[in-house]
């Protein structure tokens, strides 16, 4: 499905609302848009499997863009709005755009990059004028909003956060079928989670990220409507919910934390009843901030397992977590295989490489054959992991412990900085927190931990004990951190990602 099998049928109804503002794109819009828009990307030779790539905030244009990529056979990059002129440079070489689309809001860093980015060959821009950049408005308005006689079905090919390193472009293959049939996302979320034409979804994060981007896609091509926020803030998020009654939602765990940390009564000011599920995925959640949750909304919460690559999918809704606390479901798409460093299966309860099994590999790493390898099984080409360690109960759920890149090996004892950090996370004089392994001449590694206070806290020597010593109440003393340092703010994706790779370079 796609929005104009639903603009036939309500014209006029909402495909998009702009949260905290007037502005709504109706399913009439979007088609015509994305229709103009693929129209004017083929008379400009651009064919199926060629790229084009976006630069944006959370703008409802994205789907327009999104849309007329996928409605044309052509792979959507959508590339992170924070990055540096230089990085986004990067993706938009690395990628193989021909054709480029940006919002004025970005001009700077868009006019910066063209000199840098030669291949491209179609540059528009929205919402006013960049030097190097056509008019976006004019190049749809002398377009017709008739949709081509083939629609070749497009795909996203997103690149990661970069947390561990330079981001990497995940390239799926392109489907052999037209627009308007369903997509593994439709067909597995959809009935998942109740999808459908009555759905309102409230989106929280930036649209550059995979998550957001094909659940609002899912939504629309399912006849919903998406209620976009345009940048997260905790108490403007539950009058969102409140204002447009929203039915369904998703989060990232320090989405739950910050709103946790409203006062009561700025918490119970807001109806949030119209809720049904309240999807939460992209990063583990403490056990404790769910519980919380689940408290406060309801058992409407819901969590998945997954990645960018599509490598497979876990499931758990909230009356299965709360018999299985941690737990982030059984598999719904793929096969479980937990592995040892020697690739062979372990035992149920035995911490390894989470790997899942598909009848193929899902995706490469594009221009990477490399790191598509360290990411395929070594015995078996169609098992694929992202990296994560976990392990699996007797009945088949499957519950994370860590990344295997942020593990620390202190005095040859492994330790997850996960279970650290979610001691932390409700701690009232704790922000934000994040933990890891720095060198030491004796263990190997010592635990670090950085903290970032609470507003009104002060750090000091005294808050550092303190913290300490509310952790060894909860974990074990080895995992207890030697040191505790205090910042202004950690470095975190607008997605909630901690960005541990440059806490280790500044420690290292």
């Amino acid at each position: 499905m796609y929005p104009g099998a639903h603009a036939a049928h309500f014209p006029e109804k909402p495909a998009v609302i702009v949260a905290g503002t007037t502005e709504v794109v109706t399913y009439r819009e979007l088609e015509e848009q994305s229709a103009r828009l693929a129209r004017y990307l083929d008379a400009a030779g651009l064919r199926r499997g060629d790229h084009i790539a976006l630069l944006t905030d959370n703008d409802p244009r994205t789907f327009e863009v999104y849309w007329a990529a996928m409605r044309t056979g052509l792979y959507f990059t959508a590339v992170n709005s924070h990055l540096s002129a230089a990085e986004i440079a990067y993706i938009v070489n690395d990628c193989g755009a021909k054709a480029l689309v940006v919002s004025a809001h970005l001009a700077d860093a868009a006019a910066k990059i063209v000199p840098d980015t030669p291949a491209v060959t179609i540059r528009l821009s929205y919402r006013g004028p960049v030097e190097g950049y056509d008019s976006y408005e004019d190049a749809l308005a002398g377009s017709s909003p008739e949709p081509l006689a083939s629609q070749p079905a497009g795909m996203d090919m997103l690149y990661s956060s970069g947390t561990t390193g330079r981001p990497k472009g995940i390239k799926p293959p392109l489907r052999d079928h037209q627009v308007d049939q369903p997509t593994d996302v439709t067909q597995v979320f959809g009935p998942m989670y109740g999808f459908d034409t009555e759905t309102v979804y409230l989106s929280p994060a930036p649209l550059y990220h995979a998550a957001p981007l094909r659940f609002c896609a899912t939504v629309q091509a399912l006849g919903g409507t998406v209620v976009m926020m345009e940048k997260f803030d905790a108490r403007e998020a539950l009058a969102t919910i409140e204002r447009h009654r929203v039915t369904h939602s998703q989060w990232v765990p320090t989405m739950f934390v910050r709103m946790l940390k409203l006062d009561d009564a700025v918490r119970s000011k807001y109806d949030v009843s119209s809720l049904r599920v309240a999807i939460h995925a992209a990063a583990p959640c403490p056990v404790e901030v769910k519980q919380a949750m689940i408290e406060w909304w309801g058992p409407v919460l819901y969590e998945y397992y997954a990645a960018t690559e599509s490598i497979g999918v876990t499931m758990i809704d909230s009356e299965q977590w709360l018999r299985r606390p941690g737990s982030v479901g059984k598999a719904a798409l793929g096969v479980i295989h937990i592995c040892g460093e020697d690739g062979r299966d372990l035992a149920v309860g035995e911490v390894g490489t989470i790997y899942f099994e598909r009848d193929e590999m899902p995706f490469a790493y594009h221009n990477d054959p490399g790191k598509t390898a360290e990411a395929t099984h070594p015995q078996h080409p169609a098992w694929s992991t992202t990296g994560d360690v976990g392990y699996i109960d007797d009945e088949g759920f499957l519950f994370l412990t860590d990344r295997k890149a942020f593990m620390i090996i202190s005095g040859g004892v492994n330790i997850y900085p996960q279970e650290i950090e979610d001691a932390f996370a409700l701690h009232p004089k704790v922000f934000d927190s994040a933990v890891i392994g720095i060198p030491d001449a004796e263990m190997g590694e010592s635990v670090q931990a950085v903290v970032q206070p609470a507003p009104g806290i002060t750090a000091s020597p005294e808050l550092a004990e303190e913290l300490r010593t509310f952790l060894r109440d909860r974990i074990a003393h080895y995992k207890v951190p030697r040191g505790v340092d205090f910042v202004d703010e950690l470095p975190r994706t607008p997605t909630g990602k901690l960005v541990k790779r440059k806490l280790q370079d500044r420690y290292r």
